[in-house]
């Protein structure tokens, strides 16, 4: 059960990245995702494993969950990892949008994109937690 808890939540960690140099990629070039990777490495890997991390752990609790007390359900929001991609790529989008008239918020997400990545991290953290909390308490019982 541990070990599947693992493999989910590193598999979710390479799928943010697949999706990061995808859109990347698709809206600037393979290029400049390379470069923006590199030149932001930290924040964007930060983002995938704590991204991973939270998936790893509640894909344990769900399955321990499930083994151990049929019937209660785990409500754990995806807000956290969506905050997280939001502030990983969204900013990029600024290259195809102005079209829809978003040009004004993208420049601004552009603006502040360290912050972005800071509050990404931030969710993460605080997701990481939320579900940490739910498996001390779940373990109590």
């Amino acid at each position: 059960m541990i070990l599947k808890s693992i493999i989910k939540g590193a598999v979710a960690a390479l799928v943010l990245l697949a999706v990061y140099f995808a859109v990347l990629s698709l809206v600037s070039g393979w290029d400049f995702s390379q470069s923006q990777f590199f030149r932001f490495w930290y924040f964007i890997v930060g983002l995938a494993v704590g991204f991973g991390v939270q998936i790893g752990l509640f894909s344990w609790l769900k399955s321990v969950i499930k083994e151990k007390a049929a019937g209660k359900v785990v409500a754990v929001s995806g807000t956290t990892s969506t905050i997280a991609m939001i502030s990983c790529c969204s900013h990029y989008l600024a290259n195809i949008l102005p079209i829809i008239g978003l040009s004004g918020f993208l420049a601004l997400v552009g603006q502040y994109q360290i912050e972005l990545f800071w509050l990404g991290l931030l969710a993460n953290l605080a997701g990481i937690g939320y579900l940490s909390g739910k498996i001390v308490k779940f373990a109590k019982k």
